[in-house]
């Protein structure tokens, strides 16, 4: 049964910092600011989780119960990622930043 844990615990892992070094290419490589808030906030967003969700396997595994502490900051991450990216947008959309020529749309129209 180890085993499985281990295997699990090893592919959330990998998983986790495949998507959150995605979202750091992300961020480097995309042109303007719409784009740029698109890929941290998705990719490192899932990246980050898949590490907690591993963590949270590992402890839970080793001890009696759920690590309550991976739970909880589980938990504040999907909650608070989304409503940052949102603010974030509405701030751009507000100061009307400047897009590309081949970002399609006007964000704020």
């Amino acid at each position: 049964m180890q085993f499985w844990i281990e295997a699990l615990v090893s592919l959330l892992l990998l998983a986790g910092s495949l998507f959150t070094l995605l979202g750091a290419i992300g961020l480097y490589r995309l042109p303007d600011f719409y784009t740029r808030l698109h890929a941290p906030t998705k990719a490192a967003t899932l990246g980050v989780g898949g590490v907690l969700i591993a963590s949270l396997v590992y402890f839970s595994s080793r001890g009696d119960s759920i690590s309550l502490h991976e739970v909880l900051i589980t938990v504040f991450l999907f909650i608070t990622a989304p409503v940052s990216a949102h603010l974030l947008a509405k701030a751009g959309m507000q100061q009307k930043l400047p897009l590309k020529n081949e970002t399609s749309g006007e964000p704020w129209e």
